[in-house]
């Protein structure tokens, strides 16, 4: 394999984190524009791109990593993979938790660990980084796509299966809420954004995932392989649109949807994965066109996951901060800097308050980029 160094593969990391970072901070949650919001159900936006791009990043940077693993050994290729799997999880938890404490009227109060959810985005990927690493490791590249074929049909027949008769795949009939996340996790550490009990990064939905960390593996493994080529480009477009029309042709019968990661959803998103990085491979490595927005996305993909961190923990601080905001019905109102810095300098700004919320979410992945900007220039990365 060609040992090159992908410029391109770090923009194309930084992207996913950014939009992720954006589209998770918008200034008002009812205000959004709809591709920057994820799909009610069935379907794929753009925003619903987002988090399987990152767990293919997740799987792409392992071909990079895999091949010195195997030199240190099965011992040390185990206690790197479990350490890092179990911190990820840890920290997703963190976050749940954090910061700890919540306002109820006039005090704070402790934030218990009974209504604390445990799953979430960090939990997946860890979860998903954890069995595609043992999968990739252990198993060749063939026996690898076998075990991500049976993998995906293994779980359309579950959910056709064990699904309500005639709806299988509704909130109401999917299989995972009722016979495995309820009673394995319980309600109250369960998402309840939808209205009810059901957890979008649950147990029941975990299998898929690990393919879309074992597609990003086996395409790191091949640009390697190939290297800085225009046949290697060519074929990541080639591979992209046959995933495009597979997911989309079964989509026909078995939904694309992202609230239950369905197998669909995991060839359609990969489709674009393939396609948009052979775009940026293309521009980058082969037409060596690199402009300041290249610059500006690959500060983030050398931090990917401290950045995401943070944006998830300076809101959370911050919106225990209280202004006095005038009364109402005699009693005193408060805002936080977050909520003052939308309400003062955001909004004003636009008469559509689409306008508003997105102007809020750029300045807020603008100041992200400031922090992961001074800490690239220190020569500051942060990794688990």
């Amino acid at each position: 394999m060609k040992k090159e160094r992908y410029y391109s593969l770090d923009v194309f990391r930084g992207m996913t984190v950014a939009l992720m970072i954006t589209v998770n901070n918008p200034g008002s949650w009812s205000h959004i524009y709809a591709p920057l919001d994820h799909a009610q159900w069935a379907g794929c936006t753009p925003t619903d791109l987002v988090f399987p791009f990152f767990l293919f990043v997740v799987g792409n940077a392992m071909a990079f990593v895999i091949p010195r693993l195997r030199d240190e050994g099965n011992k040390a290729f185990l206690t790197k993979v479990i350490r890092r799997s179990l911190l990820i999880f840890a920290i997703g938890l963190f976050l749940n938790w954090f910061p700890f404490v919540q306002w109820d009227g006039d005090h704070l109060v402790a934030k218990s660990w009974e209504h604390i959810r445990i799953f979430g985005v960090l939990q997946r990927i860890a979860v998903a980084y954890l069995f595609g690493s043992l999968i990739v490791y252990y198993c060749t590249p063939k026996k690898a796509i076998i075990i991500s074929v049976l993998i995906l049909l293994g779980y359309w027949w579950i959910c056709y299966a064990l699904g309500a008769p005639g709806d299988p795949y509704s909130l109401q009939g999917w299989f995972g809420t009722g016979q495995v996340d309820i009673p394995v996790l319980g309600t109250n550490h369960m998402y309840h954004g939808e209205g009810v009990p059901f957890d979008p990064e649950g147990i029941a939905s975990s299998a898929a995932p690990v393919v879309q960390v074992i597609i990003g593996y086996l395409t790191g493994r091949y640009i390697q392989l190939k290297g800085k080529s225009y046949e290697m480009v060519t074929h990541l477009f080639v591979a992209g649109a046959l995933l495009l029309f597979v997911g989309a042709f079964w989509g026909q019968f078995f939904i694309v949807s992202k609230k239950i990661w369905t197998s669909t959803f995991v060839l359609l998103t990969s489709g674009w994965a393939l396609t948009i990085l052979a775009v940026v491979i293309y521009f980058i490595e082969l037409k060596n066109k690199r402009i300041w927005l290249d610059k500006f996305f690959n500060v983030f993909g050398k931090n990917p996951l401290f950045i995401f961190v943070l944006s998830g923990l300076l809101p959370r601080i911050l919106w225990l901060i209280r202004i006095p905001a005038g009364t109402e019905n005699g009693q005193p109102v408060y805002t936080n800097p977050l909520a003052w810095f939308y309400d003062h300098v955001c909004k004003p700004v636009f008469s559509s308050e689409y306008n508003s919320s997105l102007l809020y979410a750029i300045c807020f992945i603008i100041f992200m980029w400031i922090i992961v900007y001074f800490m690239d220039k220190k020569k500051i990365y942060v990794k688990v």
